[in-house]
């Protein structure tokens, strides 16, 4: 899918435009044109590409080709690569992937190429439609609102793995499970995703916010040097929620550990009670203990009571002196 956007001063608000306008729009200085690529196949954007006079190595890029977060100058208008992080939370553990969006600005547009639709994006072309003060300050203004929207959709998914890290550590002490793990280690692997994203994107907006490119107006990237302090800070809370999750790991294996010494403490305790039991009863079970040999005088109904007492009052008096020595 293709969607266009054009602004131009004095005049109501177009959308939807075909392609063949594109050159004609473009010629008005003063007009902002964003045309947003949505999973389109290559030998369909690519013309249209080719009509905006990019290079054909970011064209390339761009449809083929996977990056990490980056940013080229063409001159007359600057490629970026922007990282997208989607994720499902299902039954208590989290799963994501990664997404691109391709971009490029000029002196009097954008182009935004993706896969997948963003919330970001959306927000930000609804934004256009409902507010023209959106599209009135330029296309470089156009791309703060569009990656200011991008980052800060990473705060629900930071507050949804706060909540989820105070669930596992109240499970972790009273009831730590395998779901427990495996809901652990998911958060270490969606924490180490959301890293790898924000520290090359974090270099990008920097790049933005002191660099001297021609399609960015200098007064403009003080907008971009608050997107830098909103990763800054995403990187920061990130650091801090991967050090919970390690502190959860611990706490879990420590727990596991304490309950496999309390489960091995209470089976050498049931040994050690049944030990005499078994000595006495494998004792008086020889052969030579049989009425033939003489000694009936083991097998009458005292002796018989005697052993009884003996292997009732033993265990229990074993049992007392452990406790007294703190063992149980």
């Amino acid at each position: 899918m293709i969607r266009s956007l054009y602004y131009s001063p004095g005049k109501p608000l177009r959308t939807d435009i075909k392609s063949e306008e594109f050159p004609r729009l473009l010629r008005d200085r003063k007009s902002l044109l964003w045309v947003d690529f949505i999973g389109e196949p290559p030998e369909i954007a690519e013309p249209i590409l080719l009509g905006f006079n990019f290079h054909p190595l970011a064209i390339d890029d761009a449809l083929q080709e996977t990056h990490t977060p980056k940013i080229d100058d063409w001159g007359d208008y600057i490629y970026m690569v922007l990282n997208i992080m989607n994720y499902k939370h299902e039954d208590g553990v989290f799963e994501s992937e990664i997404d691109e969006l391709d971009i490029f600005l000029g002196r009097n547009y954008v182009v935004t190429i993706h896969d997948q639709l963003f919330s970001g994006i959306e927000d930000a072309w609804s934004a256009c439609q409902r507010d023209l003060r959106h599209v009135q300050d330029g296309p470089d203004h156009l791309l703060y609102r569009i990656s200011d929207s991008l980052v800060m959709g990473y705060m629900p998914l930071v507050e949804k793995i706060d909540r989820q890290i105070d669930q596992i550590e109240d499970q972790v002490f009273d009831n730590p499970t395998r779901n427990t793990l495996e809901q652990i280690f998911a958060l270490k692997r969606i924490l180490l995703t959301m890293r790898r994203i924000i520290l090359p994107q974090r270099e990008v907006f920097n790049k933005l916010a002191r660099d001297d490119y021609r399609v960015i107006d200098p007064k403009d990237r003080v907008f971009f040097r608050d997107i830098y302090d909103h990763l800054v800070r995403l990187h920061d809370i990130n650091e801090s929620l991967r050090d919970l999750v390690g502190g959860a790991m611990d706490t879990y294996l420590s727990v596991i550990n304490n309950r496999m010494n309390e489960v091995m403490k209470a089976l050498a305790i049931i040994t050690t009670l049944f030990m005499p039991i078994t000595f006495v009863t494998g004792f008086f079970g020889m052969n030579f203990f049989e009425p033939v040999a003489h000694l009936t005088g083991w097998t009458n109904t005292q002796m018989f009571e005697v052993m009884l007492a003996i292997m009732l009052v033993l265990p229990v008096t074993m049992y007392i002196w452990m406790r007294r020595r703190t063992w149980v």
